[in-house]
């Protein structure tokens, strides 16, 4: 799954090897869930550091955007440490991927259900796809 394009953009800190390796091996969940045929797979990716006027301490920052086809999905968090903000801007890309397979699949089904009911129909001699229609323009 190393085919997917990676942009990694960090800003106010230095991008370590470390964070690097980590983010990396964070993005390894997320790649399994996109469709390995998909070679227009891009993940743009911003860690840093923000100040924060009302809280003491540093806060740091992680948004990921993955770009597949026919999709742009988008996940940030801020957290007291690079590493948590990564972990739960992971996590929520997760849960709009499955989101977004899940309305997918519904639809498959839905369009599926459609036509079988219409296929079912076509056998009655024409008779059945006048209800059929009409059923469907209510």
């Amino acid at each position: 799954m190393d085919n997917i394009k990676k942009n990694v953009k960090a800003t106010n800190i230095e991008l370590t090897s470390e964070i690097s390796d980590y983010l990396n091996k964070r993005l390894r969940s997320v790649e399994k869930l996109i469709n390995p045929n998909d070679t227009s797979a891009i993940f743009d990716i911003e860690v840093g550091k923000i100040t924060n006027h009302h809280q003491t301490g540093d806060i740091f920052r992680a948004e990921i955007n993955l770009h597949i086809v026919g999709n742009q999905l988008r996940s940030f968090a801020e957290k007291n440490t690079i590493f948590n903000a990564i972990d739960k801007a992971r996590d929520e890309m997760i849960y709009e991927l499955l989101k977004t397979k899940g309305r997918q699949t519904r639809l498959l089904k839905k369009g599926g259900m459609a036509m079988k009911i219409f296929m079912r129909n076509i056998g009655a001699r024409g008779a059945r796809i006048r209800n059929f229609i009409r059923r469907r323009r209510k």
